[in-house]
């Protein structure tokens, strides 16, 4: 799995253009380098309504997790409590 790296086509350009290339220039070489790598880029980065739905899956996952460990200590100790009473 590549990692997603943002990328900022008007920084990479005024870089460029700073380095001595022309606007235009500079402009185009940064659009192609978009282009190029545009997918890779882009697709990989979450956006915060993906990082809002896995905080929400784990929340509901939590909050499972908690009810089923409360359900096993609750027959957990009924049955010791039935062993105790069996062994009197």
């Amino acid at each position: 799995m590549s990692m997603a790296i943002p990328f900022d086509t008007l920084r990479f350009a005024n870089r460029l253009e700073k380095a001595g290339l022309s606007r235009e220039q500079a402009s185009a070489f940064a659009e192609a380098q978009k282009e190029a790598f545009g997918e890779v880029l882009d697709s990989e980065i979450a956006s915060k309504a993906d990082i809002l739905r896995v905080e929400n899956k784990l929340e509901t996952m939590e909050l499972r997790l908690t009810i089923k460990i409360g359900a096993f200590m609750t027959i957990a100790v009924g049955l010791l409590a039935a062993v105790m009473k069996f062994l009197q």
